[in-house]
């Protein structure tokens, strides 16, 4: 768990499109990070 304020650390991940998108690709532009804990799961 992050604490406010802390850096977010590298990652990497696939957009809609499956195409690979990485935290420092994106630096210097205001990003927001979404998703759903219990999507694609039975439940």
């Amino acid at each position: 768990m992050l604490e406010v304020g802390t850096s977010a650390p590298e990652f990497s991940c696939s957009d809609q499109d499956g195409e690979t998108v990485s935290l420092g690709g994106l630096r210097g532009s205001w990003i927001i990070f979404w998703w759903y804990p219990k999507a694609s799961t039975p439940g």
